[in-house]
């Protein structure tokens, strides 16, 4: 059997001043995955870096200026006989809040990351999520 091609994709978890992650909602424009929420994000061109395309992507599809601040983790995907390793990396708006939608998606939403268990996620983010929020409310050792 045919090894399936690997692809890079980055997704940025992007914070407002409250403490809340931009979510948003998959429109009918999409092939897949069509009214689920997800972080901004997308494809990594060629020859092109992860931050780059990240800040590209977010750009496209929000308006918003970002700047990454770490990395959140990775998690696998599997479409259209590809499998994608997703990135993702933490990041802060710069400057205006205000999002402007492409028309890749519907709607957008600011949640608290505890309860993104109540939203509808895209399946591989839904479980990649719980562990993030898990290990982002956990008590942290101190020096």
């Amino acid at each position: 059997m045919p090894e399936k091609p690997f692809g890079l994709a980055v997704r940025a978890v992007v914070l407002d001043r409250q403490g809340r992650c931009l979510l948003l909602r998959r429109s009918n424009v999409c092939n897949s995955f069509v009214g689920t929420w997800e972080w901004p994000g997308g494809k990594v061109d060629a020859g092109e870096s992860a931050d780059v395309a990240l800040r590209r992507e977010v750009a496209e599809e929000t308006g918003l200026k970002i700047e990454l601040t770490g990395v959140a983790g990775a998690y696998p995907l599997e479409i259209a006989g590809r499998q994608i390793a997703v990135l993702c990396l933490e990041a802060r708006t710069i400057g205006e809040e205000e999002v402007h939608l492409s028309e890749e998606h519907s709607d957008f939403a600011w949640a608290p990351l505890g309860e993104l268990a109540q939203w509808e996620l895209a399946p591989a983010l839904r479980e990649f999520a719980a562990r993030y929020v898990t290990s982002n409310t956990l008590p942290r050792e101190t020096d």
